[in-house]
């Protein structure tokens, strides 16, 4: 079966390949892929600018849905043909205090689908059951295979930060998870919602006014005073940390979700004069897949205007529509005559 697959650090080391079509393992399952989304860490490796060990060569793609084909033995309670959207944590040691307390996601030896081992951008792959989730009949397979940054978002938003009915929030970065997390700030009526990104982002720009944005800013022209309840970073560049210790009011929080591995160019004195709580947030567990799922059936989040599905072969098209911020989420729908 075809995939795509970053073979080398190199920049520019990722091009269709054939990979042997998995078989499942105890307590595993094989899922037909019916969508993949492409997420900005695909864009990261596929330049070589990433900041996390990669496992070469491997099927990119960690965002995906589709319907169980294959049982492993010790897969009870699942049944071939059913819709399933699947978590990220592709293996866990499942003994460290991380993941005996739940965290798993921050498990120091996690390996993750796309960069750890193989992910979805193919016809077939194998997922623990641990971290399947099924998907609620009136959810398309599109919109499950945006579970993951929704997740990403929630897990921000919902579980990590301090937000409250009435807050002024302020979200840096006009990209899938900068447009998620302001609808996950949404569920929680703010005053305000702020959105914020480059003049140049475009279609971006008024994607986030459907996604609930009380206003939308741009950097060149953004206010500096600090206004901000819970300022979101979820831009991908570390600079972007500097405007949010600038928006966050005395005692507010900054929840910072975004990657980048440049090193900071400024101080951090900001954040100990206003006291500003600084908080990291990482990926997921199995509780916030729930969650959104049900937010989803709940028709609760807008996702069909973030997105723009491609066939898995158009994947370069894929990549340059979202560098390029012609849409915010590029989706690959594997072709039935690559089964």
């Amino acid at each position: 079966m075809i995939a795509v697959v970053n073979f080398s650090p190199e920049p520019g080391s990722v091009e269709l390949r054939e990979i042997a079509e998995p078989t499942a393992g105890f307590g595993e399952v094989v899922v037909k892929v019916r969508a993949v989304g492409v997420c900005g860490s695909d864009l990261h490796q596929f330049h070589g600018t990433h900041s996390w060990p990669v496992n070469y060569p491997v099927a990119l793609g960690h965002e995906f849905a589709g319907e169980i084909v294959e049982l492993g033995e010790g897969a009870i309670d699942w049944k071939i043909g059913e819709r399933v959207a699947c978590e990220t944590a592709a293996f866990i040691c499942g003994h460290c205090a991380m993941c005996r307390t739940g965290r798993y996601n921050l498990c120091p030896t996690r390996l993750g689908f796309g960069y750890g081992t193989d992910g979805a951008m193919t016809r077939f792959v194998r997922v623990p059951t641990r971290i399947v989730h099924r998907i609620p009949r009136n959810v398309p397979f599109e919109d499950a295979a945006m579970t993951e940054p929704c997740c990403v978002a929630a897990n921000a938003v919902v579980e990590l930060s301090n937000v409250k009915p009435g807050d002024t929030v302020a979200v840096i970065g006009t990209g899938p998870i900068g447009l998620l997390c302001a609808q996950m700030a949404r569920l929680f009526n703010p005053s305000r919602l702020i959105v914020i990104g480059l003049a140049s982002d475009g279609p971006r720009l008024e994607a986030a006014k459907a996604c609930g944005a009380t206003e939308v800013w741009t950097t060149d022209s953004m206010s500096i005073s600090p206004i901000a309840d819970l300022a979101v970073d979820a831009a991908g560049a570390s600079e972007s940390l500097k405007p949010a210790l600038e928006l966050v009011k005395p005692g507010g929080q900054i929840v910072k979700v975004g990657w980048g591995p440049e090193p900071l160019g400024f101080s951090l004195d900001p954040l100990v004069q206003k006291a500003a709580n600084l908080q990291g947030a990482f990926s997921h567990t199995w509780a916030t897949w729930e969650r959104v799922l049900a937010l989803m059936s709940a028709r609760k989040l807008t996702l069909a205007p973030l997105r723009r599905c491609f066939r898995l072969t158009e994947w370069r098209e894929a990549f340059e529509a979202m560098e390029s911020r012609q849409t915010v989420k590029s989706i690959l729908i594997p072709d039935e005559d690559n089964d």
